[in-house]
């Protein structure tokens, strides 16, 4: 695992987006289509703006790029405007150019679990069938998870029907109405399904972040951090602002690494 502090979140997401630039080219010279997971929330906001600047620079191209949600909202109706389908076509398909019909989202429509247990093994078929994920954008919670993985996932978990723990709803109020409207279900790619991609980005900015990175980066590998799964993948890549890094205890080690010392 590597990890990279930065001064302020600008920063990080710059330094995040050079790490997406450099696996769609990886792909476009091996002969790939690009396949990029795609995060949802306010940790990757800033890195879709920088890659919004990169395509207008001519530095990235995802016009033949697939991306691949974390995760679904269950129960929101089409079109709503907080599905994370909605979400994904604004902030990354009209930004960066990539193709709405190449955008894949896990399937929240289905009306009972067997459905939604259909819909999410197809999910798992579709990620098969372009060849896998090049690079997976990840933000993480607060209470450590990533996608809608909630402490207690199963480290080996695949795209499922997961109940979003009661500080999840109240960190995910303030895109809706009031809480109520928050659903309590969602499908989301498996901790599982995760590690199968064949780089990791994880991007986390603001204090409110820094015991959830401490504790993916430096704590235990445990279903009580989610986010520890990282330290299972071999090419892991974490960038975290100051504030967000305020909670690790190695970092000198990590800015002299990064600086090449």
């Amino acid at each position: 695992m590597e990890v990279f502090v930065t001064a302020g979140p600008e920063e990080a997401a710059r330094r995040a987006a050079r790490v997406v630039i450099e696996a769609v080219a990886e792909s476009v010279a091996a002969g790939r289509a690009p396949v990029v997971g795609l995060a949802t929330g306010s940790s990757p906001l800033g890195l879709y703006k920088e890659l919004a600047l990169a395509v207008d620079r001519g530095q990235v191209d995802f016009s033949e790029a697939y991306g691949f949600a974390l995760d679904e909202y269950v129960g929101l109706p089409a079109g709503h405007p907080e599905s994370y389908r909605e979400v994904l076509v604004a902030e990354v398909c009209r930004r960066v150019g990539l193709a709405p019909e190449r955008l894949h989202v896990p399937d929240g429509s289905g009306r009972n679990e067997s459905e939604l247990a259909a819909g999410a093994a197809r999910y798992e078929e579709l990620i098969r069938g372009v060849g896998g994920i090049d690079v997976q954008i990840l933000g993480i919670g607060r209470n450590g998870h990533i996608g809608f993985n909630e402490p207690g996932s199963s480290l080996t978990s695949r795209t499922r029907v997961k109940r979003l723990s009661s500080r999840t709803r109240a960190d995910n109020a303030r895109f809706f109405e009031s809480l109520d409207d928050v659903p309590t279900h969602c499908v989301t790619q498996g901790l599982g399904t995760v590690l199968e991609a064949r780089r990791l980005l994880l991007v986390a900015t603001g204090a409110s972040k820094a015991p959830a990175v401490a504790a993916a980066v430096e704590g235990p590998l445990t279903a009580s951090c989610p986010g520890s799964v990282l330290q299972f993948h071999a090419d892991a890549l974490v960038v975290v602002d100051e504030a967000a890094a305020a909670g690790l205890r190695n970092r000198e080690y990590y800015d002299e690494s990064a600086a090449g010392l």
